[in-house]
């Protein structure tokens, strides 16, 4: 089932992509392409692409966008980049807010609590987090387990 939901979202970036050729959208149809570039090159090297892996390449793609803004001197360079993060993220499974978070972390609030550092506390979170399938970012992770943690 993994496999027909990779070609699912697969398709879905092709059809996008070719939307946004017609449409004359560039930015989104640029992406895109890069974007099923990344997901075929890590098809081809390992074999297969689980829904796992295709959402990490997409996350790097972003953050590799973020770092890119940071140092970016050129309005109009920073514009395209929020432009491709933005179409990038609507293709990611959304994830837990803060409020979410808290509510997952529930059932593992004392073995958080009581955790030696802060780092084993994360690393207790996430492995909760992890079994329970939820999409979360770890830095925000990071700041409700500090919260718990107070």
């Amino acid at each position: 089932m993994r496999y027909a939901s990779r070609i699912m979202l697969l398709a879905r970036i092709k059809a996008e992509m070719m939307a946004a050729l017609k449409a004359g959208r560039i930015v989104e149809k640029e992406i895109l392409r890069v974007a099923v570039g990344e997901l075929t090159t890590v098809e081809a090297r390992k074999g297969s692409l689980s829904d796992d892996e295709a959402a990490a390449v997409l996350r790097k793609l972003v953050k590799s966008n973020r770092e890119t803004i940071e140092v970016s001197t050129d309005p109009a360079q920073k514009q395209t980049l929020e432009q491709e993060i933005a179409i990038l993220e609507a293709l990611l499974p959304r994830g837990l807010d803060e409020s979410g978070v808290l509510a997952a972390l529930a059932s593992v609030k004392d073995a958080i609590a009581s955790a030696g550092s802060d780092g084993q506390a994360t690393g207790i979170a996430m492995k909760a987090l992890k079994a329970q399938g939820t999409v979360v970012d770890g830095k925000l992770v990071g700041e409700v387990v500090k919260k718990l943690r107070t």
